[in-house]
């Protein structure tokens, strides 16, 4: 293809053979959430067990290293094997590798090797928030072209063609195709995805079941119409408790940070206030007022949970729970909405 035709008109990167991954998101949700779920269970199960070394002396094996070898082992999983299918395997082993190896930041950045740092917790939220809010730059910075639409029907057909297609591997392939259109290529792939043969025999997917427990979940407690109203009504109860902290914290002590404090009550007087604009919006244009709840939640977990994480980590593990909780059914709050918008006759 010359440089004036269709691949010369595409993006720098596509042009270079990068095409966005259409399962990359939950790929980095669950590295993510598998990350912060090691450091939660690490840390739990070395204070349940006194927090042994292992090693003897001189000598101690910090799980660091454990970290190290889990990260390079999923980097040559990567790098072995073509396709899909790697890739969920390597999330799992990437984000337990990264979470023993985050844990231990507080050595690293301290003068005297201090695992129990007391803003570890906040510092490693923020690398999490960091990686999560750069991962969603890389997807939504430009709309999704067809080519990489159609670049991930291929990729599907990889594992295809060595290994068979499942009903569920074969749907999702052609689905890609769909969306790239009529894109140059897209003729072969559809072909290449009709030879494949059928086999119900696939790689388990947990992170993928996850995501999909959590959706069904979600869209099923908001068919009760008093959940979301309860899930509004913890929203903004934690929004006043989070300001009541920091204002506390404020008037009470003088121990913590003047940043910590103001930041704290900065952060949740603007989820307060985004959540009471949701309550007031909520009554004329339900659509409107479930997008100010997202915006207090999102509040809540980008920038209070890192004051918080600092000024309570057990604490704040509790309020991102609940946070995650609260995201999860207003967002299918907002899809059931959407959703009823897009079936209503026009008229």
């Amino acid at each position: 293809m010359t440089p004036e035709g269709p691949v010369g008109r595409r993006r720098p990167l596509l042009r270079l053979g990068l095409p966005r991954d259409p399962a990359s998101s939950s790929h980095i949700t669950g590295f993510l959430v598998t990350t912060l779920a090691t450091v939660v269970l690490t840390r739990l199960l070395l204070s349940l067990t006194g927090f042994p070394q292992l090693g003897g002396g001189s000598v101690h094996v910090s799980h660091v290293l454990w970290g190290g070898l889990l990260m390079a082992l999923a980097f040559i999983l990567l790098m072995t094997f073509v396709g899909p299918v790697v890739r969920r395997m390597s999330v799992l082993v990437a984000g337990v590798g990264f979470g023993l190896f985050i844990d231990e930041v507080g050595k690293f950045v301290t003068a005297d090797y201090n695992y129990f740092w007391q803003p570890t917790a906040a510092l490693i939220y923020l690398v999490v928030i960091g990686l999560g809010l750069f991962a969603d730059v890389l997807q939504r910075r430009h709309p999704r072209d067809p080519a990489e639409f159609l670049a991930a029907a291929a990729d599907q057909a990889v594992a295809g063609l060595a290994g068979g297609f499942s009903a569920r591997e074969r749907t999702r392939a052609r689905w890609y195709l769909s969306q790239a259109g009529d894109a140059p290529g897209a003729d072969e792939v559809r072909a290449l995805l009709d030879a494949v043969e059928h086999d119900a025999v696939e790689v388990p997917d947990p992170i993928g079941a996850t995501s999909q427990w959590i959706v069904r979940a979600s869209r099923w407690l908001v068919r009760a119409r008093w959940v979301p109203w309860v899930t509004v009504g913890v929203l903004v109860a934690t929004s006043v408790v989070t300001l009541a902290q920091g204002i506390y914290g404020w008037t009470a002590s003088d121990d913590e940070p003047v940043w910590l404090v103001v930041g704290l009550v900065l952060s949740g007087l603007a989820s307060t206030a985004f959540a009471v604009l949701g309550l007031v919006r909520v009554r004329t244009d339900r659509e409107a007022g479930y997008r100010w709840f997202r915006r207090a939640v999102l509040v809540a977990l980008l920038v209070t949970q890192i004051f918080l994480f600092r000024l309570s980590p057990w604490d704040a593990t509790t309020g991102l729970v609940i946070d995650l909780v609260i995201l999860a059914v207003v967002a299918a709050e907002l899809d059931v909405i959407a959703g009823d918008r897009s079936t209503s006759p026009v008229g």
